[in-house]
């Protein structure tokens, strides 16, 4: 049996399978802000307040890690950019809520991803249903694992 027909083998093997993938992912997404005029971290944004729903500067703070003037600056290009807007919460006079704007979105990030999305579902069709409710238990896990 070859090292890479062993446990230890396929368990190195997916976890360098998907360094390269988080890697060739990160420098995508970096690619596509470089083409639609934004910073490096401005994408991620996008994907926190498209998982989460609108998110307060101090949460999107909490989220990512970064101190809150990092992210005013992301979200003054974010809102410059017309991706998001920043609302007063009709709840809180004092609070500001960030939302995407959804139609800018569909019309100028979504179709960069189109192709990656299209690649994805291709790729899919290898697998059967069983194969398929592994895979998506592994990556729900590894994406539960690293949640910001």
């Amino acid at each position: 049996m070859s090292t890479s027909d062993s446990r230890g083998g396929r368990e190195a093997a997916i976890v360098e399978s998907t360094r390269r993938m988080i890697a060739a992912a990160v420098l995508f997404s970096h690619q596509v802000a470089e083409q639609l005029k934004l910073g490096p971290s401005d994408a991620q944004f996008m994907t926190l307040l498209d998982m989460h729903g609108p998110l307060t500067p101090g949460r999107l703070a909490e989220l990512t890690g970064l101190r809150t003037g990092t992210v005013t600056g992301v979200l003054d290009r974010l809102e410059h950019a017309g991706f998001v807007r920043r609302d007063r919460d009709p709840g809180d006079r004092r609070k500001v809520i960030v939302s995407l704007n959804q139609e800018e979105i569909a019309a100028r990030v979504d179709p960069h991803y189109a192709g990656q999305a299209q690649g994805m579902v291709e790729l899919l069709k290898r697998y059967d249903d069983e194969q398929l409710a592994v895979i998506t238990d592994f990556m729900a896990a590894v994406a539960a694992s690293r949640r910001p």
